[in-house]
C-alpha cells in the first residue's frame, strides 16, 4: 500500500510548482465536475419527482413520503464511507467511479430542497457559496501560516454540530437550528481553508500516476464535502421558504 508523502527540498520550488498546479487543477476539475453532477442529477430528479402543478408524482411519492426516502438519503453516506476507507485499495478508474456515483446520489438526495426553497434562493445562496469557497480556497492555497491547529480545533467543532444535529432531530427545536446553520458555516469555511492547504502538502512529485490518481480523487472528495455543507448551512440562514 501506497503512503501518503510530503515533498521533500529536493528541488527547486520552481521546479516543483508546475506539478503541483496540475495537481491542484486536477483536484479541483474533479471537484467542479462532481459538484455540477449533483445540479444535474438533483434538477432531474426533482423534475421528475414533480408535476407542472407542483404535486408529487408517484416517482416523487416514492423518493420522499415512502420508505425509500431513507435508502436515498443513507446511500450517498454508505457510498463516501466506502470511498474513504477503502480508496487504497482501488484502482484510479473505481474511486472515480464511486465519486461520480457519489455526486449522482447526493443530487438526487438534494432533489426535495427545491420543495422547500425558492429556486431563486437555491440560485442565490449557491452563488454565494462559490465566492465564499473561492475566496478561503485560495487563502488556504496561499497562505504561510499552518493551519493544522486551525484545523483541528475544526474537526472537535465538527463533531459537535453533528451531535448537536443529531439531538435537534427530536427537539426540532428552531433557535437551535438557526445556532447549528450559523456554526456549520464557519466550520465548514475554516475547512476549506485547511482542507485546501492539507491538499497542498500532501503532493509529492516522486509519486506514481495511481498514488497521485487516488490523492486528487480524495482532494476533491474533500472539498466538494465542504462545498455541500457550506452551501446548506448558508441556505438554512438565508433561504426563502416557497
Amino acid at each position: 500500500m501506497a503512503e501518503l508523502r510530503y515533498p521533500t527540498q529536493t528541488g527547486s520550488r520552481a521546479e516543483i510548482d508546475p506539478g503541483l498546479r496540475a495537481y491542484m487543477l486536477r483536484v479541483y476539475n474533479y471537484m467542479g465536475a462532481g459538484l455540477a453532477l449533483t445540479g444535474v442529477a438533483a434538477y432531474a430528479t426533482f423534475h421528475a419527482a414533480v408535476d407542472a402543478a407542483g404535486q408529487l408524482t408517484p416517482f416523487g411519492a416514492a423518493i420522499f413520503t415512502s420508505p425509500l426516502k431513507w435508502v436515498v438519503i443513507f446511500a450517498p453516506l454508505a457510498l463516501v464511507m466506502l470511498l474513504s476507507f477503502g480508496v487504497q485499495r482501488m484502482s484510479v478508474a473505481a474511486a472515480q467511479l464511486a465519486f461520480w456515483v457519489y455526486a449522482a446520489l447526493v443530487g438526487v438526495s438534494l432533489a426535495s430542497l427545491g420543495l422547500i426553497y425558492t429556486a431563486n434562493s437555491l440560485t442565490q445562496v449557491f452563488l454565494v457559496t462559490a465566492a465564499t469557497f473561492g475566496a478561503v480556497s485560495l487563502y488556504g492555497y496561499t497562505t504561510k501560516r499552518d493551519l493544522t491547529g486551525m484545523g483541528s480545533f475544526l474537526f472537535m467543532g465538527l463533531i459537535g454540530l453533528v451531535i448537536a444535529s443529531i439531538v435537534n432531530i427530536f427537539l426540532q427545536s428552531s433557535a437551535m437550528s438557526f445556532v447549528l446553520s450559523a456554526v456549520g458555516v464557519i466550520v465548514f469555511t475554516g475547512l476549506t481553508a485547511w482542507d485546501t492547504q492539507k491538499i497542498k502538502e500532501i503532493y509529492f512529485e516522486g509519486d506514481d500516476t495511481v498514488v497521485m490518481g487516488r490523492k486528487a480523487i480524495m482532494g476533491a472528495l474533500s472539498l466538494y464535502l465542504d462545498f455541500i455543507n457550506l452551501f446548506l448551512s448558508l441556505l438554512r440562514l438565508m433561504g426563502n421558504r416557497e
